[in-house]
């Protein structure tokens, strides 16, 4: 008996002795029992809770018929600090991976019916065709299917929705209805176009005081044609690359974001057509790091490294006699000592996968478009007349 007793307080104590040692590691090695935070979890919660909040709110405002609160700086700084850039980059990687054949059809399948594409326009219908998703998304499409509208001056560069139209007031553009731009920001600085002293930026461009400067704003979708076209007749003297955020370009977060086309990247091909100034200037989003301009090899957009406030430009002025057919691509332009000339209806390039372009251009007072905003619109239809 005293035996069993002295063998079972053995065990208790090597068992304690056990247990001691344990938590005596435990702190040595810094060790906690108690589980440690994890810090992505907790900041998406907490950022999920907040974008529902603020969602909420929104909707309440709706509601009540009270206008949409722009962003504040802190909320705005706050979306530019995700790495939009670098998601943009993995999402071009992404859509360069070739699909075994078995699986195209259901992929792009799921794609043209979540955004209503219609492939009845496409160049080859055939969905295997694609080897990737860069390739659907920057599809071609039959050439009987854009006819130019030959009343029209002027010519949507591409598919997509009106966001906003109209005159340049006070030198600051609209970007949807309320919520403004400035165009010096924009577009950087300008030569000076007319003889007299400006007294504004927008006066700045105008050659003639008979003119005014005019605007339109075109968000494709993600089911829209990616290509985008000349709406006129006109040279390309200067290309400006400006680096910057990818920030959503969706109609709803550009009535929220001030100046969003100003903080996002974009290409801005600057010169003159029978008027006087013209720009097309195309906007990038999220996913939408790469854009291409098919006569210009050296653009490189959605660099890794960048610095934010920087623009880089690339004259076309001295380009010499040079000639591009895009070929497959659509693109026909050629190049002399006074810049790039473009065709009314050219494919000028191409986005990754959907955007915004932006043209502002210098006519007669008594121009006037023949648009509505929100109306959806196809490459070569008329925006507008003199």
């Amino acid at each position: 008996m005293a035996a069993a007793l002295k063998r079972w307080c053995g065990g208790a104590i090597s068992r304690v002795s056990s247990v001691s040692c344990r938590q005596n590691r435990s702190l040595n090695t810094g060790r906690s029992l108690l589980r440690r935070p994890r810090p992505l979890p907790l900041v998406l919660a907490t950022g999920g809770g907040y974008v529902g909040y603020e969602y909420y709110r929104t909707r309440e405002r709706k509601q009540d018929g009270e206008p949409t609160a722009l962003a504040t700086p802190t909320q705005v700084a706050l979306y530019r600090s995700f790495p939009t850039r670098l998601l943009s980059r993995a999402w071009g990687r992404l859509n360069g991976v070739e699909l075994p054949n078995w699986l195209r059809k259901p992929i792009y399948s799921l794609y043209i019916w979540t955004f209503g594409v219609n492939m009845q326009e496409a160049a080859v219908e055939d969905l295997r065709h694609y080897r990737n998703l860069g390739e659907f998304f920057r599809r071609r499409l039959k050439p009987a299917v854009r006819p130019l509208c030959s009343s029209s001056c002027l010519i949507s560069p591409a598919d997509g929705r009106i966001l906003h139209f109209g005159r340049v007031k006070n030198s600051e553009v609209e970007q949807v209805k309320g919520v403004t731009y400035s165009l010096a920001n924009f577009l950087g600085p300008q030569k000076r176009q007319s003889s007299t002293s400006p007294s504004s930026f927008r006066d700045l461009l105008l050659s003639s005081p008979d003119n005014d400067l005019f605007h339109i704003v075109v968000y494709l979708a993600p089911g829209d044609y990616h290509c985008f076209h000349s709406p006129t007749d006109w040279k390309v003297e200067l290309r400006r690359h400006f680096p910057g955020s990818l920030m959503s370009v969706n109609p709803g977060v550009a009535r929220l974001v001030k100046e969003l086309f100003c903080l996002n990247e974009r290409v801005a091909l600057i010169g003159q057509w029978q008027h006087g100034f013209f720009s097309l200037t195309a906007v990038g989003a999220t996913n939408v790091g790469s854009i291409r301009i098919y006569f210009d090899q050296e653009l490189q957009t959605n660099a890794p490294r960048y610095t934010k406030g920087t623009f880089f430009d690339r004259s076309y002025d001295c380009a010499g006699d040079q000639f591009w057919n895009g070929g497959g691509d659509g693109g026909v332009a050629s190049a002399g000592a006074a810049g790039v000339a473009l065709q009314r209806g050219a494919a000028v390039g191409e986005f990754n996968l959907g955007s915004t372009i932006v043209l502002l251009f210098e006519a007669p007072k008594d121009f006037s478009f023949n648009l509505q905003p929100g109306q959806r619109i196809r490459v070569g239809e008329g925006l507008g007349r003199l």
